[in-house]
């Protein structure tokens, strides 16, 4: 891969401020299954290279195995990318009621596999000496808690900060079950916990945490003094050729989209897609993206020149701990990437579910080659163990047969 760009935002003014004041409110904070369903509560061809469906009669077996289950998503799709040659897999249909199939350029929520962005833009600056790993809360985000103060960026971004999850918190969760499209001021999404110490003594400890990344963001802001959503179109989007990858605050989809369901049987399945606006989510779960696009991002965010080398190195220092949900494999986290270790090898990359989609990206060492897999369901521990046990075991069977070319 080649990027068509290499880049950093110009520095802002030391004077600026870079985050509004914190909101007078300060909810408590307590479990909420709500949330888990909003935020997973996780190098591009040439224009020119058409996607075709290989005749790998297996693996299209092994995704209609998961649609014709009862509690299964009603439409997946896979992708396999090895440099321009892409090569497409489906099952099941993009919206129930149709026989429209699930295609590489249909939109789709990527959850919280939209941390990977966010880390992707944070590494990028990184590069450029605009941050550091080692930069505290303090320094960067001083009208932030003084008690999250010492908090550094590669605690961030590797979920050992101890923050406190905001989505967790009882007045955030009121707010979406009162009005599911809600448009919050994603920039002030911590002052939901903003009155709570951390949760335990940074590098501690693992644990997944949306609060995380939203502050990743507004680092990335601070140092720059431009909109994160501005900084994802410079550092990630032009450099990866990424052309309908977006990070909207509404709850509305781009045309064409995989429709996203809740699936309880008995009953049909309900279609959930516009259930939930981004702004809450933010730079922890907001970004819309298609098959295409996260295939070329799986590739270029795990390997190759997007991130330097020395900085590659340190991403790739990993602690024990899971993807949310987990991904195929043995598990463990580095800094906005999670190392998947299978029968076929190690990959790198980030899963991610919310209500009525749940995915998996991920790119060999080199950057070379990528796969991604899409299901228009919730798949979780907590919500379908039995259905996240097999997808694990689909993703790693799409793993092996990347490795095999």
């Amino acid at each position: 891969m080649s990027l068509r760009s290499r880049r950093c935002s110009p520095p802002s003014r030391p004077d600026r401020p870079a985050r509004p004041a914190p909101l007078s409110a300060r909810p408590g904070r307590a479990a909420a299954a709500l949330l888990t369903a909003v935020l997973a509560l996780a190098p591009a061809g040439p224009a020119s290279a058409a996607p075709r469906d290989d005749d790998d009669l297996a693996l299209r077996a092994r995704l209609q195995e998961l649609v014709d289950r009862p509690d299964g998503p009603p439409g997946a799709i896979a992708v396999l990318r090895d440099g321009d040659r892409v090569r497409v897999y489906r099952a099941g249909t993009a919206e129930v009621g149709t026989r429209r199939p699930p295609r590489i350029d249909d939109h789709m929520r990527l959850a919280s596999a939209a941390k990977a962005f966010s880390g992707a833009v944070a590494l990028r600056l990184v590069d450029c000496g605009q941050l550091g790993l080692d930069d505290t809360i303090a320094e960067r985000l001083p009208t932030l808690p003084a008690a999250w103060g010492a908090v550094t960026l590669r605690q961030l971004l590797q979920h050992t900060s101890g923050l406190p999850d905001y989505s967790n918190a009882p007045d955030f969760v009121a707010l979406i079950r009162a009005d599911p499209h809600h448009v919050f001021d994603s920039r002030h999404l911590l002052d939901f916990v903003a009155d709570e110490d951390l949760e335990f003594t940074p590098s501690s400890q693992y644990h997944y945490s949306n609060s995380d990344n939203i502050a990743v963001a507004l680092m990335a802001e601070a140092v720059t003094g431009q909109r994160y959503e501005d900084l994802l179109a410079a550092e990630v989007y032009r450099p990866l050729g990424l052309r309908r990858t977006s990070l909207p605050s509404g709850y509305e989809l781009p045309e064409p989209y995989l429709h996203g369901y809740a699936v309880q049987p008995p009953e049909p399945p309900e279609d959930v897609s516009t259930l939930f606006g981004a702004s809450g989510a933010w730079a922890s779960g907001g970004i819309v993206s298609t098959p295409r696009d996260f295939s070329a991002f799986a590739a270029g965010y795990a390997g190759g020149p997007l991130i330097s080398a020395a900085t590659r190195r340190q991403q790739r220092t990993f602690v024990e701990g899971a993807s949310e949900p987990a991904g195929p494999g043995a598990n463990r986290a580095g800094l906005a990437i999670f190392e998947y270790s299978t029968r076929c090898g190690v990959v790198y990359g980030h899963t991610g579910n919310t209500a009525g989609y749940t995915q998996f990206g991920a790119g060999t060492p080199d950057g070379r080659r990528s796969v991604t897999v899409s299901v228009t369901t919730q798949v979780n521990e907590r919500v379908a163990p039995d259905l996240l046990a097999q997808l694990r075991a689909v993703e790693e069977d799409f793993v092996c047969a990347l490795s095999a070319g």
